[in-house]
């Protein structure tokens, strides 16, 4: 257990059938309701920024989609913040539960309505995260360091990203019940009950990870943070609001423009932390950088889940309920309602896409629910009648459903293979990780063929389909990441490398919200997702031929 005093035997002469130390489940049930929090506000945030009829901010696809991009990039952006004050001031028990509770705050506050609550709540959630996430997974990678855990530590993290999945699975129909029986501010209120509760999981769990909670001396020129973070926080501060200031945009929007020039400093931080490395340090900050840097776009493709793919739900798929199970639902009222006989919306063009005037100003117009405009006339409701349709957010569940259900599938595989001494480093399957996700964009090119380009309705198992292909992408790259990290990163800066992983995924967050601001300029659907498919497929190439050179080093530096 990792409790015990640790092994003299090495890693690899410890037998695979070892357990799985106590603290696991905490951490597991800890990070299960944080998740469950972040996710459903995640799951209903753009259609809450858009909705103009039930409390909404009646915002445009446009806005929203930007706002979201830039949001989620900078929830994995502060990461570097937290790493770092966890590493040198805080301790990473103390950093999760203070990062907990601003993020409890961040949820409840967005109930509130107005903008200013919005805003300040966003905020919470931001510098929540970041001291939350790195640490909970950098206490994690402490406990499997000792020599009896090592060889279990890749199955540990996969567990451990169940969690996270248990949560993002259940939360949507908690959101769609909430916000359709209730209001939006109840669906949010539950996102903060639910970190509510993680943290005191986490706390009740802490004899278990009290003895991980170990942070190396810093080197003499790293012992006052304060200075570290105001020649990286302050000009990041700077240049955001450099990037947010001048005339026209560089990179469409002035929130882009802001956010990448804000993660100049702090990329330019990590590759001075490389500069100044000792020598046996810079073979594995190189090989984690490298890693850091193609998996970018990953994420860039697989969160626009919470964009383009919501939109395709939204519009493109078939979501009616069908007649044996529409009582079910019904009785459970988790079920959107489009009434047949609305006599006016907000003018949408084929591809919905809202029409405007010469001004810019949005048409209202004659015309039909926008659920209803590819729907064929014989399953168009009458005067009066209504359609049952399956919540747009639950497709939010599909992804997490799918991590829940083939983590065993995943971690029983390797295990498999690692009987046979067959299994892959953990850089392999990062790059395994990308090239199957890239086959998942090939199953939504045939689903706008079959759909005519949204002319018509598509069967939902098309997205359930996507969701199932790019989700054995993921449990092949994501968890693989932060074992990557906890078993290269040098012992005085783990939970910084934890950041610096987060900073991939939150420059790969907001290229998805740039990428997916893209969807209305397409004309052809098929290639939005066909630019996808040779983002990853050029990326899984590029870490292929990486390969050779980065076994190496993880065999070298790794001890596995």
């Amino acid at each position: 257990m990792a409790e015990s005093p640790a092994k003299p035997a090495s890693a690899q002469s410890v037998s695979i059938n070892v357990k799985h130390p106590k603290a696991l489940p905490y951490l597991f049930i800890t990070e299960l309701w944080e998740r469950f929090g972040y996710y459903l506000m995640i799951g209903i945030f753009t259609l809450y920024m858009m909705d103009s009829e039930t409390g909404g901010l009646g915002m445009e696809r446009d806005e929203a989609f930007d706002i979201f991009g830039t949001f989620i990039a900078l929830v994995f952006l502060t990461p570097f913040v937290g790493g770092m004050l966890a590493d040198r001031v805080l301790g990473y028990r103390t950093a999760v539960i203070f990062g907990g509770l601003l993020m409890a705050v961040g949820y409840a506050g967005l109930a509130v309505p107005g903008p200013t609550a919005f805003w300040l709540s966003l905020s919470a959630i931001i510098i929540g995260n970041g001291f939350f996430k790195p640490n909970i997974s950098t206490l994690l990678g402490n406990i499997y360091n000792a020599p009896e855990l090592r060889v279990k530590k890749d199955s540990g993290y996969n567990i451990f990203y169940m969690g996270i999945n248990v949560g993002a699975f259940i939360c949507n129909f908690f959101a769609a019940y909430l916000r359709h029986n209730y209001s939006w501010g109840h669906a949010f209120m539950a996102a903060g009950i639910g970190m509510v509760i993680g943290l005191v999981v986490f706390i009740i769990g802490t004899k278990h990870y009290r003895h991980a909670d170990v942070r190396p001396a810093p080197r003499p020129g790293e012992k006052n943070v304060w200075a570290v973070l105001g020649v990286t926080l302050a000009p990041a501060v700077l240049f955001g609001y450099l990037g947010w200031i001048i005339p026209g945009t560089i990179f469409g929007h002035d929130s882009t423009d802001a956010f990448l020039f804000g993660a100049m400093p702090v990329v330019f931080y990590y590759g001075f932390l490389y500069a100044t490395a000792e020598k046996k340090e810079k073979k594995p900050l190189a090989a984690m950088f490298a890693i850091f840097a193609v998996v970018i776009v990953f994420w860039a493709v697989f969160k626009q889940n919470g964009t383009a793919l919501t939109t395709w739900a939204q519009y493109y798929t078939d979501r009616e309920i069908p007649t044996a199970i529409a009582p079910t639902v019904d009785s459970l009222r988790m079920a959107e309602k489009v009434d047949g006989n609305l006599d006016t919306i907000r003018a949408m063009d084929a591809q919905f896409r809202l029409i405007k005037d010469e001004k810019g100003n949005v048409i209202e117009g004659p015309g039909t629910n926008a659920y209803l405009k590819n729907l064929p006339f014989e399953r168009q409701p009458g005067p009066g009648e209504e359609l049952q349709l399956v919540s747009t957010e639950l497709f939010q569940s599909v992804n997490p459903f799918f991590v829940v259900a083939l983590t065993p599938v995943v971690v029983a595989f390797f295990a498999f293979l690692r009987r046979r001494k067959k299994e892959p480093t953990t850089p392999a399957k990062i790059a395994y990780g990308l090239g199957i996700s890239a086959l998942s964009t090939l199953i939504m090119v045939a689903a706008v063929s079959v759909g005519m380009n949204g002319a018509e309705k598509v069967s939902p198992l098309w997205l359930i389909c996507t969701y199932g292909v790019i989700t054995i992408g993921e449990l092949f790259l994501s968890p693989m990441g932060l074992s990557l990290v906890s078993k290269l990163s040098p012992p005085r800066m783990t939970a910084l490398m934890m950041g610096g992983w987060f900073l991939s995924t939150s420059l790969g967050n907001k290229l998805s919200g740039v990428l997916a601001t893209l969807w209305d300029t397409f004309e052809n659907k098929q290639h939005f997702f066909l630019m996808n498919f040779s983002l990853l497929a050029l990326a899984a190439l590029t870490l292929f031929l990486l390969l050779r050179w980065l076994n190496g080093i993880f065999r070298e530096y790794s001890g596995d």
